[in-house]
């Protein structure tokens, strides 16, 4: 313990140890120590000397250090030790001395910070990076060395995860292509960089960030696993919680890791537009109404903010991703609430600026964001549009050089494609639409393009240009614009005014090389592809010799580029010109230039254009970035122009008079092809038009299909499990039937079948029953009326006047023709029996001896035969009234014959159709009882399987065995 006193910091007797020996001993401590308490020890002590001999523990100890990382993962303390230790070795930054001591207990950091380098020697620091680097090397020679530390930092110990985060950093700083390489390969490595996102303490989250901004720069492989690690939502959500614009740090780097994860990855752009985060930016942009006292933080993460919005819709990338981009954040506010800080007041001037340069390219080369731009107005009184604000600070001289070029990249970027805006910008200059009142983005371009400033001058010139680039019908109208140059004296053209200035520019002491650019460079986009403007350029006498003097003098260096593009404006008007001049046909000028210049010479001198150094940059990219406004000489667009143009200048030139014709002849041939080509194009064009509306068609009825198909198939499993379950319950029942005589019917599950499921199953069978009883029983009586009135038919053909369709009535009439029959047969009788009594009367009248008994008998007998008489002749009177009645009854019923000879026809259809159902109610029974039987025997089959593969299965008769020997134990526990 003597010896640890030393080194912690206790006095000790004798000559002290150097710091190498000390170190050495705290090594083989290390590595002989058996007792953990021991190595802790020495670790601690080596992390208190780590800083100071950096190199003596960084070469001595590394290997023990990496050894206690993987023998003792049981103990945190120690790890957190050996951790801390090769930090500091590795570790390039000076951190501020933290007080340890054994007893000290380590606080928990609120938040992560931001270390301060400072190196009070270049070379100090120079020999640290380098030592960092040695020591990082060795350290990942094993690639298994940061597997480990991959895999220690799934430790939730706050002393073992903090320190090897800020570990894996240091080394990512270092080495950050190796480590990049280690970590990708392995596996689940970067899934477990990303869970510290998700850790609830703040430091740890915060040097998370760190750690992966570190891992993710310039490799796409790892920004693609990180970001469908769902690091976006992650992010945002941070930056939501600290605040968005008004956060601190923490927001700052999740923006710049955002923007490592998007910048040239197509494919996490495409991921972030499609999980629709940009609506999730554009509450970073709200401000409010006082924008007074920016903080220096909140400028810098509405700078990243801005930054993030331009690498979505940046025009390096693909056209059809940056189109996209635009109309999402067009249709989300995102460029409404841009275009709101761009007219708002007290915005810090890089803020604003940056802010015109995103709202630059949210809006290149999109029609909708460009109307959209144009329509906005700035808050004033009266309100002007915010086109025409911009333009005011473009050509004044007072404005800061880096907001000057943020708005003539705006206006190019409104005007790129857009020919309705280039043809609102021109008109402004035509006499017929000048207002004198207010102030239009043509009086300010004509006011910057004539100033003193020859930056004004130039810019002005750009804008102009790009008023005209690819518009042939703006060019054209640009020729009628006239300019009031002084009292007393006519107008002038633009295009005159033009070629005036740069004659006066350089007989002026001291040229303007800035402004003479940016006015050659307008002539030469204007004429450039209009024979019209050629010719109006050619019409003034003065301008061809004076760009053929330019062109043959010997200038310095700062006038070779004034000639290379005086060359290029005069080769414009040999390849563009129609000779419509006798003067200055194609063939005079390039005569005029082989004997004033000679051709080797010009083509020399226009070659001075693309060999200039500021070419180059300019044609990187369309943003105009200038280190200093002396440099601002080329234009993006101007530099395309050039690279098409030169070689077909050089080529005009050289050719001769029978060339050229040649040449004619080949160009009406191409065009004779080219309206065969056209009018095939318009061909194709309509019949693509036809084959896309046939596709819809196909497409709408294969979906049509696709969803009767899916009803259909719905439908059928339905009906096959009602004839599942319907064969399952036939079958089931018998064998519950069969249960029932043995067992009485105690059976609560039959082969699986749930008692729920049974009874629904029974119910829809004997509903299926009921219809049927009903269909049979409409069946019959349609069978039995059909047969009525067959019958009633028949007879009515057999009578002699006539039949009736009702058998009820023609029994009943035929019943009283025979009671009337006996009626009469009786009268008769008793007619008969009267008239024999009074035979016998007569004859007894003359025999006195006859007693007067028999007199007065056979007197009752006669008057009771006289009422009889009475009674049946008036029965009979009522007899014939009803035969009567009944006669006329049939006279209707034969009336109504007719309609019923059509009802049998629809009753015969009808009967046909339920027979027919009745036949498939049948079938479709037949066929639920074949599947039945099938799916017994799929059954049975898969039980024998799995009886083979050793599986117990339960055969219905075991189940009612089983059920059985149930229901006797619980009859004898009743008895009992």
């Amino acid at each position: 313990m003597n010896f640890f006193r030393g080194v912690m910091g206790g006095q000790a007797a004798g000559p002290q140890p150097s710091g190498a020996e000390t170190i050495q001993k705290l090594c083989d401590r290390v590595a002989s120590s058996t007792l953990l308490e021991d190595r802790r020890d020495a670790v601690r002590a080596l992390k208190s000397l780590s800083k100071k001999y950096r190199m003596e523990v960084g070469t001595q100890a590394m290997d023990h250090l990496i050894n206690i990382l993987q023998t003792d993962r049981s103990d945190s303390e120690i790890l957190g030790y050996a951790l801390d230790t090769l930090y500091n070795i590795i570790c390039n930054d000076e951190e501020e001395e933290q007080d340890e001591s054994e007893d000290a207990v380590t606080p928990l950091p609120v938040s992560g910070k931001r270390k301060n380098v400072s190196m009070p020697d270049e070379n100090a620091q120079k020999q640290a990076d380098d030592l960092g680097a040695q020591f990082t090397d060795k350290f990942i020679q094993d690639p298994e060395h940061i597997t480990l530390l991959l895999t220690l930092l799934e430790e939730f110990d706050f002393h073992v995860r903090w320190p090897g985060v800020k570990l894996l950093t240091a080394l990512l700083k270092n080495q950050g292509v190796q480590v990049q390489g280690i970590v990708l390969v392995s596996p689940m490595g970067v899934s477990r960089l990303m869970d510290l996102l998700a850790d609830s303490r703040e430091v740890i989250r915060n040097d998370g960030l760190l750690l992966l901004q570190q891992l993710t720069k310039g490799n796409a492989a790892i920004q693609k696993i990180v970001a469908f690690e769902n690091a976006f939502e992650r992010l945002l959500d941070i930056i939501t919680e600290e605040g968005s614009s008004d956060g601190g740090i923490v927001v700052e780097d999740c923006l710049l890791l955002l923007l490592n994860l998007l910048k040239n990855n197509s494919s996490n752009q495409n991921f972030f537009k499609e999980g629709s985060y940009i609506q999730r930016m554009k509450p970073w942009f709200e401000v409010g109404d006082d924008n007074s006292g920016w903080s220096a933080q909140k400028v810098t993460n509405l700078h990243l903010m801005l930054q993030l919005v331009r690498v979505m819709v940046s025009p390096v990338n693909s056209p059809g991703a940056t189109a996209s981009c635009q109309k999402s954040m067009y249709q989300c506010g995102l460029l409404q609430q841009l275009c709101t800080i761009l007219m708002a007041t007290g915005v810090p001037a890089d803020i604003l600026t940056e802010t015109i340069n995103t709202v630059s390219e949210v809006i290149r080369g999109s029609q909708v964001n460009q109307d959209y731009f144009a329509s906005v107005n700035a808050p004033s009184n009266p309100p002007r549009p915010a086109i025409v604000v911009l333009l005011m600070s473009m050509v004044n001289e007072r404005q800061p050089f880096v907001l000057r070029c943020a708005v003539l990249y705006c206006f190019q970027c409104f005007l790129y494609k857009n020919q309705k805006g280039q043809g609102e910008i021109v008109a402004t200059l035509l006499p017929s639409t000048i207002d004198a009142n207010s102030i239009s983005a043509g009086q300010l371009l004509c006011g910057g393009l004539f100033s003193a400033d020859s930056l004004s001058n130039w810019c002005a010139a750009v804008a102009l240009a790009h008023a005209l680039q690819d518009n042939l019908t703006q060019k054209e109208q640009l020729l009628r614009v006239q300019l009031a140059t002084s009292l007393g004296k006519p107008p002038v053209s633009l295009l005159q005014q033009c070629t005036n200035i740069l004659s006066q520019t350089k007989a002026e002491k001291g040229s303007k090389v800035q402004t003479r650019v940016g006015l050659l460079m307008l002539l030469c986009t204007w004429i450039s592809n209009c024979p019209i403007a050629v010719t109006h350029f050619l019409h003034n006498q003065e301008n061809v010799p004076f760009l053929t003097a330019q062109i043959s003098e010997n200038l310095g260096e700062d006038e070779r580029l004034v000639q290379g593009l005086c060359a290029l404006l005069l080769g414009i008007c040999i390849y563009y010109n129609d000779n419509s001049l006798e003067n200055y046909t194609k063939e005079k000028l390039k005569q005029l230039i082989e004997k004033r210049i000679g051709k080797e010479n010009f083509v020399e001198k226009l070659g001075f254009i693309t060999k200039h150094e500021l070419y180059s940059r300019a044609a990187q990219k369309p943003q105009p970035v200038f280190p200093s406004p002396e440099q601002m000489l080329f234009d993006h667009e101007f530099t395309k122009l050039v690279k098409e143009l030169e070689g077909v200048i050089t080529k005009a030139v050289h050719k001769s008079t029978e060339e050229e014709k040649k040449e004619e002849e080949v160009k009406k041939t191409l065009e004779q092809h080219d309206n065969i080509v056209t009018q095939y194009k318009e061909l194709i064009r309509e019949q693509d038009a036809q084959i896309q509306e046939l596709k819809e068609q196909v497409a709408s009825m294969t979906s049509e299909n696709e969803q009767m198909q899916t009803t259909v198939t719905q439908q059928l499993s339905q009906i096959q499990q009602h004839k599942d379950q319907y064969n399952i319950l036939k079958l089931k029942l018998g064998k519950e039937n069969q249960s029932q005589s043995n067992s009485q019917g105690d059976g609560s599950q039959m082969n699986g079948l749930q008692t729920e499921e049974l009874s629904q199953l029974r119910e829809e069978v004997e509903e299926l029953r009921k219809q049927h009883s009903l269909l049979q029983t409409q069946l019959d009586d349609k069978d039995a009326l059909i047969n009525t009135l067959k019958s009633g038919a028949s007879q009515t053909a057999d009578g002699p006047t006539g039949g009736s369709d009702n058998t009820e009535l023609l029994q009943e009439l035929e019943a009283l023709r025979s009671q009337v029959q006996s009626q009469s047969t009786e009268i008769n009788q008793l007619k008969t029996e009267r008239q024999d009594l009074l035979r016998k009367a007569e004859a007894g009248s003359s025999d006195t001896a006859v007693p007067s008994s028999d007199g007065s008998l056979d007197g009752a007998k006669m008057a009771e035969l006289e009422g009889r008489l009475t009674a049946q002749t008036s029965e009979n009177h009522r007899l014939e009234e009803e035969v009567k009645r009944l006669s006329e009854s049939r006279a209707e019923l034969e009336q109504q014959l007719a309609s019923s000879t059509s009802t049998v026809a629809i009753l015969q259809t009808e009967k046909t159709k339920l027979q027919t159902e009745v036949q498939e109610s049948k079938k479709e029974q037949d066929d639920l009882l074949m599947l039945l039987a099938d799916q017994d025997q799929k059954i049975h089959s898969l039980k024998q399987r799995l009886k083979e593969l050793g599986e117990t299965v339960e055969d219905e008769d075991d189940l009612d065995a089983r059920d059985q020997t149930d229901d006797d134990d619980e009859e004898d526990e009743d008895e009992d």
